[in-house]
C-alpha cells in the first residue's frame, strides 16, 4: 500500500479542474435555442407558470447545462478517483468495458463502475452495468486464479450514501465510504473540497459573461419564434416546434 500526499491531490485537480471548466465554456458557444428547446419538456414549464421569454430562456438553459455539467464533472472525478488509487493501490483505468477502475487490495481484484451520485440510472442501465461486470470476471478470471485472487465488482458512487451497501452482484460504496475504499483515508472526501476552488471565481466570472451573451441571444430569438405581438408566450407554438410528428400537414 502506497500513499497520496496532499500536495500530489492539490497539483493533480489545479493541473486538471481548468479542462472541466473550458468543457463548460465551450458547452454554451456550441448552443443553439432551437436545440435546447427540443430537448425539454414544454408541459413542466408551463405548468411553473412561466411568463416572460427571458424567464423561459433562463429555466431551459439551466436545465440543459445542468444535465451538461454533471456529466462533464463526473468524468473530472472519476479520472481524480483513478489517480488517487494509483498512487495508494497501484489501480489503474480498466480496459473492460463499463469499467472504470481496477486494482488489488486485501487479497481480491476489484473491478469499478465510477459514478457521480447513488441514483444515477435506472433498472435497464443498472442491469447493464452487472452485465459488464459479469463479462469483465470472465476476462480477468484466469489471471486472478493465478494470483489467488477473488474478482469483486463495485459501485462507486462520488458522492451521496447508501443505506444498503451489499447488493446481488456487487458492493455499493457512496461519498465518504467510496473515497476511503479507494485511498485508504476517512478525511479524503473532505480534503479535496477546498482544492476544487483553484481559481473558480475567475473562471465562474467568464463563464457568467457568456451566459449572459448566450441569454439575451435566446430571448431575442424566443421572442420572435414564440411570442404574440403583445408579448405573450404562444404555448402551443412551442409544444408543436417541441413535439407535432414531422409528418403532420
Amino acid at each position: 500500500m502506497g500513499k497520496v500526499m496532499e500536495s500530489e491531490i492539490r497539483g493533480y485537480i489545479e493541473e486538471n479542474i481548468p479542462d472541466f471548466h473550458r468543457r463548460r465554456l465551450e458547452s454554451l458557444g456550441g448552443l443553439r435555442l432551437k436545440l435546447v428547446l427540443s430537448r425539454k419538456n414544454p408541459y413542466l414549464f408551463r405548468a411553473k407558470n412561466i411568463q416572460t421569454a427571458s424567464e423561459m430562456v433562463r429555466a431551459i438553459l439551466d436545465a440543459y447545462l445542468s444535465s451538461q455539467e454533471e456529466a462533464v464533472f463526473g468524468d473530472f472525478l472519476e479520472g481524480l478517483a483513478i489517480f488517487i488509487c494509483g498512487r495508494v493501490y497501484g489501480g489503474r483505468k480498466s480496459a473492460a468495458v463499463g469499467v472504470d477502475l481496477e486494482f488489488e487490495k486485501s487479497g481480491a481484484l476489484y473491478i469499478v463502475s465510477i459514478k457521480s451520485g447513488p441514483n444515477w440510472g435506472n433498472a435497464s442501465q443498472v442491469r447493464k452495468m452487472k452485465e459488464n461486470f459479469r463479462t469483465a470476471r470472465q476476462i480477468m478470471a484466469g489471471h486472478a486464479r493465478r494470483r489467488r485472487l477473488a474478482v469483486e465488482a463495485v459501485n462507486g458512487c462520488c458522492y451521496g450514501r447508501e443505506r444498503a451497501e451489499q447488493k446481488d452482484e456487487y458492493t455499493k460504496l457512496c461519498g465518504q465510504r467510496f473515497w476511503e475504499f479507494i485511498s485508504g483515508s476517512d478525511t479524503l472526501y473532505t480534503d479535496i473540497i477546498e482544492p476544487l476552488g483553484h481559481r473558480a471565481k475567475e473562471r465562474n466570472d467568464e463563464f457568467a459573461c457568456e451566459y449572459a451573451k448566450v441569454v439575451n441571444r435566446f430571448t431575442a430569438e424566443f421572442i420572435t419564434e414564440f411570442c404574440h405581438a403583445d408579448g405573450r408566450i404562444l404555448w402551443d407554438r412551442v409544444v408543436a416546434f417541441n413535439s407535432a410528428s414531422m409528418l403532420a400537414t
